[in-house]
């Protein structure tokens, strides 16, 4: 038989899962863009660092250096990047430790909600 104290865990396990996965519905709707200090590429990335769209204005053809435009398209999409984590670790701010920053946050939580899923049906179970 569970306890009230079981019971209050489970229902705060519940409370934390559907927290995590609102915080990762949020994620998914992230869309961020960068542009690249001349203007002339522009990077799209969604919640999890994914290129959507990659944007080259045709005047990025003038200069025939291909090393150079690799070097900008690659610095714009990491500018994206760095954007859309900033995002994410502002989204999932109430979940995480104080002190958290896009350098030191691994915003995948799926471990973590699998852990709780696994818990609330343990408790279920009894």
């Amino acid at each position: 038989m569970d306890t009230p104290l079981h019971l209050g865990m489970y229902d705060e396990y519940a409370r934390m899962a559907e927290d995590v996965r609102t915080m990762q519905r949020r994620l998914a709707e992230v869309r961020v863009t960068a542009d690249s200090d001349d203007g002339l590429i522009s990077a799209t990335v969604g919640g999890a660092g994914e290129l959507l769209e990659l944007w080259l204005d045709p005047r990025v053809y003038r200069d025939p250096d291909s090393a150079a435009l690799a070097k900008s398209i690659t610095e714009t999409v990491h500018r994206a990047v760095a954007l859309s984590r900033d995002e994410g670790v502002a989204i999932a701010a109430s979940l995480l430790p104080a002190g958290a920053t896009a350098e030191n946050t691994d915003l995948r939580f799926d471990p973590y909600l699998r852990e709780l899923d696994r818990q609330v049906a343990g408790g279920e179970r009894r």
